[in-house]
This record gives C-alpha cells, structure tokens and sequence, in this order.
C-alpha cells in the first residue's frame, strides 16, 4: 500500500507543528502549510488571499502523486478588534479573520470531499476549532468565536451528509493553549488570573492537542464521526 498523506494547514508552530510530528512519527507523509514555507516539505500561501486554498489544495495535490487522504484545518489568527476601532478598521479585521479561520477551511473540505466523491475513496477532515465556539469569547474577539462556531457548523454538516461514502470529519475545541498565538493573549488578560478560570490550573500544551488529533487522524473509529472532543481543562463542560 502506498503511504497515506496529510495535509495540514498552519504547520510551522505550536498545534500544527506538534501534529505534524506526529503524524510524520505514525508513518504519514505530511504536506505542511505556513504563511512562509520552512522546509520543502511545506507549501507558503497567505490565507487572507481568496486564491490561496484552491493553490494550496493543488500544490499538495501535485506533491502527492494524486491523493490526500486526510486534511486537518489547523491554521487561525487570534487577533483583537476592538468595538472602539473605525468601521472599516473593525470590518477588514472580521473579514480577514473570517477568512483565515473559516472560509479557507470550508474550501479546502470542499476540494477534498470533491476528490474523495469523484474518485469514491475514503478520507478524513479533521477541524481544529476552539471552546470559543461554545462559550464565546471576548469582547474584542466577536470575530475569533463567530469563526470557530462556523467551523463547528460545517463540519458537523459534513459529518452528516458524507459519512455513507466514507468520508469521516472530526473537531476538536481547544481551550487556551500554550503557543504563540494564545500567549500574547494570556498576557493580555492577566496571566495567572486567567488561570483562575481552568480548574485544571494550566493551559493545555500543543503536544496535547495534536494527541486528540493524531487519534482522530489514524485510531478514532468511523462511529465517531461528527463527534467534538474538548480540551480546555475543565474551563467550559457542555
């Protein structure tokens, strides 16, 4: 059997580096994505590019003779956009988050269910969405948590009307993380006081995340398929 490949989107740090190890760790072939390529095994495209997806889709397509077998929506911007700003200020931060967070996600399903339909194989969508989806988020971040509820939307839609032709999609909602992006943010709300609200008493590391995804990825059985697995130290329980 050929060696199945992966494509995974915001690959060169923190939660999509961590899963990348270790898809490439189980035998995968992992086609990376990142704003700016590293290594030759990833693909550099800027989502806010409405033409991005469908390049970067093509590309790892091309790279992998033909056939992706599972695709991992991991990358995402976390950037304030406070009500204070002007309206067009406040619009373009929504619309490029949107965009990064969502709207590429959902193209990149599209393309792989397409291909999985025509060629009437089987494949895997993992999501990586955020608690933010559920709980919302703050004030300066309507943006962050309207595009990881679509995101939780679209891949429940999926899992619904894919599962008989074999195609399976997964999410998982992080709560705060340990990387770079949440970092900032942490700061910015008082560190240790925010820690308050984990009763857990940490954030989650990325190498925790890619766990839930690398058993979404290669063990979770197809029964699961539509499932959400949180991760957020007890900080939101549905």
């Amino acid at each position: 059997m050929s060696q199945p490949t992966a494509l995974v989107t915001g690959s060169s740090r923190g939660i999509g580096a961590a899963i990348v190890a270790r898809l490439r760790a189980r035998g995968m072939r992992v086609i990376g994505h990142a704003t700016r390529a590293s290594d030759a095994e990833t693909i550099a495209a800027d989502l806010t590019d409405p033409t991005a997806a469908a390049r970067i889709w093509d590309e790892a397509l091309d790279r992998a003779g033909g056939r992706i077998d599972l695709l991992v929506n991991n990358a995402g911007q976390f950037a304030a956009n406070p009500l204070a700003l002007s309206d067009i200020e406040w619009l373009d931060n929504w619309e490029d988050t949107l965009r990064i967070n969502l709207t590429a996600a959902a193209e990149l399903s599209r393309y792989a269910v397409k291909a999985w339909l025509a060629d009437q194989s089987s494949g895997r969508i993992i999501h990586i969405a955020s608690r933010a989806a559920y709980r919302g988020d703050s004030p300066e971040h309507w943006h962050y948590a309207a595009a990881k509820g679509g995101m939780i939307a679209l891949h429940k839609t999926i899992a619904r009307h894919y599962a008989a032709q074999g195609i399976m999609s997964y999410a998982i909602c992080p709560g705060f993380t340990d990387t770079a992006m949440a970092g900032d943010y942490l700061a910015s709300r008082g560190g240790a006081g925010l820690l308050a609200d984990i009763p857990l008493g940490r954030v989650a590391t990325p190498d925790e995340i890619a766990a839930i995804a690398e058993f979404c990825a290669l063990d979770a059985p197809d029964s699961m398929t539509g499932g959400v697995l949180d991760a957020n130290g007890a900080s939101y329980v549905r």
